[in-house]
């Protein structure tokens, strides 16, 4: 059985095509620089028909016909308070994505596009949406309402969301499987680090607290985002530079972090390079990168009273050893020897697929 992942970000189409049966990508690929200067594809329309032309033109011939697609999942990055699992996507889910891109108009838009788009090219596939923020919808209103007037919530939905949702839904399953226990009998602290990082409590299966917030801004220094500070630097900064919200906001989300503290680098690699030049500010990247870590999670510790496992997953955690050593060391007598530290490779696509054809079935 054939399930197709879509994943449209600002400028590029992602794709998976899954054997579910087998639990097997069996084909996969990218449509970049869409919409740029020069670009070969001037819209997501025309992304997800390029991707049409390449899976029917393969020459393994896995997809001979567009009509032995059983599914299209696709990733939506926010699904507001509306959205706690997968759901078949319909004229009612359309219209939902779309007012949720006021929260996320980096990311919606073009999944909505996506959407759109493999209606015309796709024709009679059902389609799937898979929301980066469902999984943390069974957060308490403890966890996920802001100390700021409580009105601002109700009419502006200003809250706590959390992101990469689909990552730790995932990595949490498979230390479960891998620790051999039901998840539902588990405290896990799960550990995303990428270009952007977040962390989530995962309490018998269920988030009860993650790292990022409103936007992925809050949280964990990342690559260029400064994770958390104290919000009266903003206006601070606005004063003292006469800096507009567009430029402050700018600065926070693509200057700061592992970039903004080295001087070097946003990537991780860099910066463990800068370390052994002897790069003092490269050091102290690494080290305010691994203290935050630390930080959240002993607050998730408390907060779950206790964890099992802490699981370290993408592109930081999976290829950054040096990382989880350094973790396991200095954390091992606040959280005792039964905390087990695992690296869990992510593969959101797989469970995008699984979710899928869970709906279909």
């Amino acid at each position: 059985m054939l399930i197709l992942v879509i994943n449209c970000g600002s400028s590029s189409a992602k794709y998976q095509l899954f054997d579910i049966k087998k639990n097997k990508s069996v084909a996969k690929g990218i449509v970049e620089k869409i919409g740029e200067k020069g670009a070969v594809c001037k819209d997501h329309y025309q992304a997800i028909g390029i991707i049409r032309d390449r899976l029917l033109r393969d020459r393994k011939k896995i997809l001979k016909d567009i009509n032995e697609l059983k599914g299209i999942g696709h990733r939506v990055v926010h699904g507001g308070e509306e959205f706690n699992k997968a759901v078949f996507i319909d004229k009612k889910v359309l219209r939902s994505i779309e007012s949720a891109s006021e929260l996320a108009p980096l990311h919606n838009p073009p999944s909505l596009a996506g959407i759109k788009a493999c209606k015309r090219y796709f024709s009679g596939i059902p389609q799937v949406a898979v929301f980066d923020t469902a999984f943390h919808q069974t957060m308490p209103a403890h966890s996920y309402i802001y100390g700021i007037p409580f009105d601002f919530y109700k009419k502006y939905k200003i809250r706590r969301y959390g992101f990469h949702g689909t990552s730790h839904w995932f990595v949490a399953g498979e230390a479960a499987r891998i620790l051999k226990k039901p998840l539902r009998k588990l405290k896990i602290i799960t550990v995303h680090l990428g270009n952007g990082c977040s962390m989530t409590a995962v309490l018998k299966g269920k988030s009860v607290d993650t790292s990022m917030g409103f936007t992925p801004l809050e949280g964990l220094i990342m690559g260029t985002r400064s994770g958390d500070i104290d919000p009266a630097i903003v206006t601070f900064l606005m004063e003292k530079n006469k800096l507009s919200a567009e430029k402050v906001a700018e600065i926070l989300n693509k200057k700061s972090g592992l970039l903004g503290i080295s001087g070097l680098s946003n990537d991780m690699r860099d910066i463990i390079c800068g370390m052994k030049k002897g790069n003092k500010r490269a050091k102290l990247a690494f080290d305010i990168f691994v203290y935050k870590i630390k930080k959240y999670i002993g607050a998730y510790q408390a907060v779950m009273g206790g964890a099992d496992a802490v699981v370290l997953t993408g592109g930081i955690g999976e290829n950054v050893p040096v990382l989880k050593n350094r973790l396991s060391n200095e954390l091992r007598s606040a959280l005792g020897a039964k905390t087990k530290f695992m690296i869990v490779p992510t593969n959101e696509e797989l469970l995008i697929a699984r979710d899928t054809y869970g709906l279909i079935k």
